[in-house]
């Protein structure tokens, strides 16, 4: 069965059921229908002095066309966690549109191992993007406004830096003029759209501690330079009350559940290869407070979601994970290795060997941070014992426990060896959690820090714009910031054809901004794109409404 027809047979409980299992009553939430709700403010100061629980994260090798499935795998530990007696709660990133009607596909998780209502979450679920795409768009109309108003702020037209956005993969919109037309249609300019995912609204939502946390960080974000050089924020524009207004029930923790039941709280969704690829910190704080583990999740490889997890979501939210879930598959590792698709069904040791140098690096990077790792593989039919003996005898010869994982198929039954490693690996060793570098270096010292120990880079080049937007920056008093390095997600290097471990290769930063508002430093590099474009064949294409008026198609 595909994963939407598994998910449409489950018999789902009442939220209100679902929600008393963390001891929640139907008064703390806030609901949207029989399936859906939202944690109340008054339900998060209530449980804001308990004791914090376990916090355990996901991540994973680069992603392959052979698929690791790392939602599956979150999904699949907080359902066995459930099965092993353990009061849990899952904390999850909310689906993009652009990538459900794309190509990647929804992020519920899959098989036996999901988060429903499958089809509510992947479309509009409560609601939050669209909030969060109208209250970045409304302060973009409100800035064009001033300037067809008289521009008293001397905005300087070519110096807008904030962009549009739309929750939707639309390549036509990246780059486009506006304001044609006649004298009262606006101030001619260059401008464009970003996937609401990148917004810096969107890392604000997910970063900020409360609503008045929201207000004062979107107050800070920098929309354009005046004919002076100097920074124009959303505040100057008068636009932040609004903004908040528009984001005040968005800013609220989304709770659903999984098909065993497990409570899992879904927030916020910036991606990870060029966002920070983190749910929100209010999300992750009061699932802290409400369970002894919590599973939460952090965007494509270990490279890119988990990095920013740990030197961005951590640093600003003090935040320190107890362990972290590397999750690989055999067929990816032989991918890794120079397998074609057609072959990974295949045993092959050899290719297995030269692919797993990409699972090695990740094993390195994440131990760099002194908190301890447990491997898991999500199985395949095709993995044969050999292939899993010699991963296994790997893993351990660098002090990671080792689990075999089958949720896809098994949902939490199948997912009790790993939960029972992360339990094991919880009561044995201790995290000595660190960032990987510290508030006082420069922005290029930090750049060079994550490109060369944790991609493996030789070195790093700077394009002259973005040598200038550096200086720039670190002129207006922002150096003290982490970085977001932007960066394809499907190699360590900046070229996504480089498989496996990669050496000898240098990083290549095209463009550098600061997003105040959020607290980061963005590094883009190589040809990545904020606005992702649609494939030959969009998903899109096979979804479709039946007669019952049930939605098919997605996955």
């Amino acid at each position: 069965m595909t994963d939407i027809e598994i998910a449409r047979e489950a018999k789902l409980a009442n939220i209100k059921d679902v929600a008393a299992k963390l001891d929640i009553t139907e008064d703390d939430l806030e609901m949207y229908g029989k399936y859906k709700a939202k944690l109340s403010n008054e339900y998060l100061e209530k449980i804001k002095d308990n004791k914090d629980g376990k916090l355990v994260l996901v991540t994973a090798i680069n992603p392959t066309p052979a698929g690791e499935g790392k939602t599956t795998i979150t999904v699949g530990l907080g359902q066995a966690m459930g099965k092993l007696g353990k009061k849990s709660v899952i904390a999850l990133r909310e689906p993009s549109l652009g990538p459900c009607f794309g190509i990647k596909g929804g992020a519920a998780g899959g098989g036996y191992s999901q988060v429903v209502p499958m089809d509510d979450l992947n479309l509009h679920f409560t609601g939050d993007f669209h909030a969060i795409t109208s209250a970045n768009n409304l302060l973009c109309a409100m800035l064009d406004n001033h300037m067809q108003q008289g521009n008293t702020l001397h905005i300087d037209p070519k110096r807008v830096v904030i962009k549009r956005c739309l929750d939707m993969n639309d390549r036509a919109l990246r780059n486009i003029v506006i304001g044609m037309g006649g004298k009262m249609d606006g101030v001619v300019r260059q401008d464009g759209f970003i996937i609401t995912v990148a917004s810096e609204v969107m890392a604000i939502l997910c970063l900020a501690e409360d609503i008045n946390d929201l207000h004062d960080r979107l107050g800070k974000m920098i929309v354009a330079y005046n004919t002076d050089n100097e920074p124009v924020t959303a505040g100057d524009l008068k636009a932040v009350g609004a903004m908040t207004a528009l984001l005040k029930d968005a800013i609220k923790p989304n709770i659903i559940q999984t098909l065993e039941h497990t409570p899992a709280l879904v927030h916020g969704g910036p991606f990870a290869n060029i966002a920070h690829g983190c749910n929100s910190v209010r999300a992750t704080r009061a699932a802290l407070k409400m369970a002894d583990y919590v599973i939460t999740e952090a965007g494509f490889g270990a490279d890119l979601g988990a990095e920013k997890f740990l030197d961005i979501k951590c640093r600003k939210a003090d935040l320190a994970p107890d362990a972290i879930v590397l999750v690989a598959t055999v067929r990816a590792l032989k991918y890794n290795g120079g397998v074609s698709k057609d072959e990974l069904n295949n045993e092959n040791i050899e290719a297995l060997k030269k692919g797993i140098v990409n699972l090695e690096k990740h094993i390195e990077n994440l131990q760099m941070y002194g908190v301890p790792v447990v491997v898991t593989l999500n199985r395949f039919v095709s993995d044969t014992e050999a292939e899993l003996e010699y991963i296994e005898k790997f893993c351990k010869e660098r002090d990671c426990d080792f689990a075999l994982a089958n949720v896809w198929e098994k949902g939490g039954e199948g997912g009790l060896e790993l939960a029972k490693a992360v339990v094991n690996t919880l009561e044995t060793k201790e995290s000595h959690f660190k960032p990987l570098y510290e508030d006082n270096l420069s922005i290029k010292e930090k750049i060079e820090c994550v490109a060369k120990k944790i991609y493996g880079a030789r070195a790093v080049n700077y394009s002259n714009e973005a040598d200038k937007a550096i200086a720039k920056i670190e002129a207006m008093g922002y150096s003290d910031m982490p970085v977001c390095m932007a960066k394809n997600q499907y190699s360590l290097s900046d070229d996504a054809a480089k498989l496996g471990r990669p050496t000898g290769f240098d990083i290549n930063i095209r463009e550098v901004y600061v997003s105040a508002g959020a607290g980061f430093v963005v590094a883009i590099t190589g040809t990545i794109m904020t606005m992702p474009g649609l494939p030959k064949v969009p998903a899109a294409e096979k979804i479709y409404v039946d007669e019952e008026g049930k939605i098919n198609g997605l996955f």
